[in-house]
């Protein structure tokens, strides 16, 4: 776990964002530190050390939740990981990606997508679209549309890819 040269120390910082790329949504600080500390990837103080020197260089973002902070990639950050992937050891990604498939449903079980609609007027209906994780409110949007195939057709699209909507439109407003 020890880490002493440069390009072992790039390694777990591009291991971070592989993390936060295949997760696919975002994670809280308490998430990211167990994920990384039950797997024996780093230890806490070199992970908070990382996760600093990535936000401060626009890498990932954390904001503010209702009670915690949420991190996810962004667009420099994934650019960043495309270009330099080839330095992360494959088995590492391949020991990545099935930690990642064991904890992704019980990341997805606490996040909450819900979808609905109303009308508000003959002819004119508002969606009303959020994201929930751990009882924090990632995103809640409404929307007013003009007909009730448009209503049905959002909905359906905020179910069935909301991390990927989320990340257009943070990345669209950032």
């Amino acid at each position: 776990m020890f880490v002493n040269t440069p390009q072992q120390l790039a390694e777990k910082k591009l291991l971070l964002l592989y993390i936060l790329d295949k997760v696919q949504h975002p994670l809280t600080n308490q998430q990211i530190n167990q994920l990384v500390l039950e797997n024996d990837i780093m230890d806490y103080f070199m992970l908070q050390q990382f996760l600093g020197e990535l936000k401060d260089s626009s890498f990932i973002i954390e904001e503010d939740g209702k009670k915690s902070k949420i991190c996810h990639i962004t667009d420099k950050g994934k650019n960043t990981l495309d270009y330099f992937n080839n330095r992360i050891p494959n088995h590492q990604k391949s020991s990545i990606d099935k930690i990642l498939e064991k904890k992704k449903e019980e990341l997805k079980q606490r996040s909450e997508i819900k979808a609905d609609y109303i009308e508000t007027q003959e002819n004119e209906y508002m969606v009303k679209l959020s994201m929930i994780e751990d009882s924090i409110t990632i995103i809640s949007l409404k929307l007013n549309v003009a007909t009730l195939k448009q209503a049905k057709e959002i909905c359906e699209k905020w179910k069935k890819n909301p991390d990927d909507i989320y990340k257009k439109i943070i990345d669209a407003v950032i």
